[in-house]
């Protein structure tokens, strides 16, 4: 063989040279990854058919490998890496011919097709991808960007390097709404950029900040590239668990993991949150203290604008920071007072089977392995509670069925436990006084009745519900009791939402803010999972895109206010009443909501056209249809020939090669540690799709079939790929900040501006990996 190689070690240079070749050609990479995988075949099938690949493997019948197995080594541990002395075969690549190999992978192509493509389990959260490209590329031809960055240079560009601050900000507001790197970084560069140098800002740190703010849409949620990979990462973390429990001696990987082996792309969502987060606030950091050392080069800068009003920091402090404190504050000691939580019976016959933390009765090699993850103080509890559990149970067979008397007084101790007030009131309480606070805040000269009429509405619907609401009540009585403070909220929220709209800052930040909110705070809170969130994106984002066209048109925009309205009404009736009418007796109070329910969804569907229908006789729509066809199409284009190369690579055996490498260390934290390099490095000349579909398949695995938490785990390769976005000299944020940015931009600005923001990346992936509890964190709080 050639320099030494392995015929499989050739056959994959082979692969990568073709692969490389086709994405370097200029040619379509949708189709370049396809033509990669048939054109490197037919070379590596004519190679080995003239017997110039030889693979070399181990001699499985000889001596020395029938001790190692004796021994209790398990088969897929015995590589050439780790015992390279052991006996050695030459044979061909394709044992069987190259004609056998393109046979089964025809049909094993067909079958991934079938089954990642068009009909298989992932395909229901792949259809998040379309939303939420839809939901990105509508607020982006909304000129949403534009009045952000306006309104945020308006707040932040006294301070110093505030224009920069307001671009990081405006980045992460991007990433949370659009998702989509590049038209985040084109569109802050085309608006952006311009100001920065008018207003004497270094082109080093303009472009930096530019480029790496832009660059947050790979892992703030909703974000694309987390939809992708998180939909392939529980696949294989499923797979590789369960082949980890069994090599083990335990039945599958529950009873070895003492959970299921799920990873679902919410809690990716969940994880992905503060890690975005933390990043933003480096950029933000950096760019502040860069101004501090280098004022000359990041100036302050005062922007004209604003609603007029003069805020003083005591009423400032007051409104913005001391009454939302003190409201949430006091929400969370009520909540420890037990005043505020369930007010859910339950059903006391309902089978409520306890079991132990961990399973108790498995083999022993089982329980070894068990003790060995789990640790002994965890198996010995889990054995405990077992036998508290069976005695449980054989207690209860014995004890006679309650009585009348005992279950009325069974049901008043139930009753006595709950808290008087329901915690979903308590969370619209917060919210209603939450925005009359800001209200008053942002108007300090405004007449605000209006808003004191609604804080004594809070106060009647609260002593209301502690007085008269019981868990008993039905929802239909609860309205009734508290409709008249109902009323007085209602108009304070009214006062409060004329007041709002007059402030610049609430006027542009909130609709989107509240979108993202609906589609976040839907899949964080495991309420939903990403599919239904990202549809309720799209539908936002098309009718606040509609709105604001309206607007510029000098047409009302009532409807859309209206539709917005019948989704919440929709939403709240559905939340407080069974709508089920066909099941049992539905009664006046079932039928009355299910009527409400039903005109509110058939306005809604209304309302939705309508917004349609406004922006394409507005020219918007057909665009933003064919943006996001071309988008969806390429992503599905690239996921179905990235299947076609992968099993080339796997038929002449590359994919079991480069897995033994790996296998053949250790510590599996140094088998991450070199997957992270070459990921990296691979970032440099492939786009997160072509690595997410090629290289993740192969190494996945691995680094997935170990202890390591799969969701740290998939956050650092989701950094690790925003990292090398962001890296010259074939960072692709760089030439998208290329094309768009002016003459005296040099390519030289661009590159050493971005240099401190990558140290930053490098930092932010140093701090994720000792520090996994940033991962983490959020996850544990919202279990679903």
């Amino acid at each position: 063989m050639p320099f030494g190689l392995d015929g499989v070690e050739v056959a994959l240079i082979i692969t990568f040279l073709c692969l490389f070749g086709g994405i370097l050609s200029g040619f379509p990479v949708a189709f370049a990854i396809g033509g990669a995988g048939v054109i490197s075949f037919g070379i590596v099938a004519v190679l080995d058919n003239a017997g110039l690949l030889i693979h070399q493997a181990i001699d499985t019948s000889s001596a020395e490998y029938t001790a190692l197995v004796a021994e209790g080594v398990a088969r897929d541990a015995i590589s050439t890496f780790r015992y390279p002395d052991l006996p050695r075969v030459n044979e061909a690549i394709f044992p069987q011919g190259w004609e056998v190999a393109m046979d089964r992978n025809l049909s094993f192509v067909v079958n991934r097709i079938n089954e990642r493509v068009l009909a298989g389990q992932s395909i229901e959260t792949l259809l998040a991808v379309l939303m939420f490209v839809l939901m990105g590329i509508t607020l982006e031809r909304s000129r949403i960007a534009n009045d952000l960055l306006t309104t945020m240079a308006r707040v932040f560009g006294p301070l110093p390097g505030g224009l920069a601050v307001s671009v990081v900000v405006v980045g992460a507001f991007l990433a949370a709404s659009t998702g989509i790197v590049g038209a985040t970084v084109v569109t802050m560069g085309l608006l952006s950029l311009p100001t920065m140098l008018r207003n004497n800002y270094s082109p080093e740190l303009a472009t930096g900040v530019i480029a790496a703010s832009g660059t947050l849409g790979q892992i703030i949620p909703p974000s694309i590239v987390i939809v992708l990979l998180g939909t392939l990462a529980g696949d294989l973390y499923a797979t590789a668990q369960e082949a980890r429990a069994q090599a083990l001696g335990c039945r599958d990987a529950l009873t070895l993991l003492g959970e299921a082996a799920v990873v679902s792309v919410g809690t990716l969502f969940q994880a992905a949150l503060l890690p975005g987060i933390f990043l933003a606030f480096l950029y933000g950091a950096y760019a502040f203290g860069y101004a501090v050392l280098n004022p000359r080069k990041a100036p302050p800068v005062v922007v004209d604008g604003g609603s007029g009003e003069i805020i003083t920091r005591n009423e400032a402090l007051t409104w913005f920071l001391g009454v939302p404190v003190a409201l949430i504050v006091g929400l969370f000691v009520l909540s420890g007072a037990g005043i505020i939580g369930t007010q859910t019976l339950g059903d006391p016959t309902q089978d409520t089977t306890a079991s132990a933390s961990l399973r108790t009765n498995v083999s022993e090699q089982c329980q070894a392995s068990m003790i060995e993850l789990h640790g002994q103080d965890a198996w010995d509890r889990a054995v405990a509670e077992q036998a508290a559990i069976s005695e449980a149970s054989s207690t209860a067979t014995e004890t006679a069925a309650p009585t009348d008397e005992e279950a009325a007084a069974a049901e008043a101790a139930r009753m006595a436990d709950l808290a008087p007030m329901g915690t979903g009131i308590a969370i619209g309480l917060l919210l209603a006084g939450l925005v009359l606070a800001l209200a008053r805040g942002v108007a300090p000269t405004a007449d605000h009745r209006p808003l004191a009429v609604g804080a004594l509405g809070l106060v009647l619907i609260a002593l209301c519900d502690l007085v008269f609401v019981a868990p008993t009540t039905t929802p239909g009585v609860t309205f009734l009791i508290v409709l008249l403070p109902l009323l007085l909220v209602l108009y304070g929220l009214k006062g409060a939402a004329g007041l709002l709209g007059k402030n610049d800052l609430v006027r542009v930040v909130f609709p989107p803010l509240v979108l993202i909110i609906a589609v976040l705070g839907s899949i964080l809170g495991g309420i939903t999972n990403p599919t239904p969130a990202a549809a309720l994106g799209a539908g936002g984002a098309i009718m606040l895109a509609a709105y604001r066209r309206l607007q510029e048109d000098g047409k009302s925009g009532r409807i859309i206010l209206w539709t917005t309205y019948a989704i919440v009404l929709m939403i709240l009736i559905g939340v407080n009443f069974d709508l089920r009418v066909n099941v049992g007796d539905a009664g006046f109070e079932t039928w009355t909501a299910y009527i409400l329910a039903q005109a509110a969804y058939l306005f809604a569907i209304f309302g939705m056209l309508y917004a349609c229908a406004v922006l394409w006789f507005g020219g918007v729509l057909p665009a933003v249809v064919r943006e996001t066809a071309k988008v969806t199409s390429m992503v599905f284009t690239i996921l179905i020939g990235s299947q076609l190369l992968n099993l080339v690579v796997i038929s002449y055996g590359g994919e079991h090669y480069i897995q033994q490498f790996l296998r053949s260390f250790d510590n599996e934290m140094v088998v991450f540690l070199i997957v992270m390099l070459v990921l990296f490095f691979l970032g440099f000349v492939l786009d997160f799709l072509e690595i997410i579909y090629i290289v993740i398949p192969i190494v996945g695995p691995v680094i997935y079939g170990g202890t390591m938490d799969p969701k740290w785990v998939t956050i650092m390769i989701a950094v690790n790929l925003q990292t090398s976005f962001l890296t010259p000299p074939f960072g692709f944020a760089l030439f998208y900040l290329r094309g768009v940015a002016p003459k005296e931009v040099t390519t030289g600005h661009i590159y050493r501006g971005v240099l401190p923001f990558v140290l930053i990346q490098v930092i932010g992936l140093a701090l994720l990996w000792t520090f996994p509890g940033i991962v983490t964190l959020v996850p544990s709080l919202f279990p679903n």
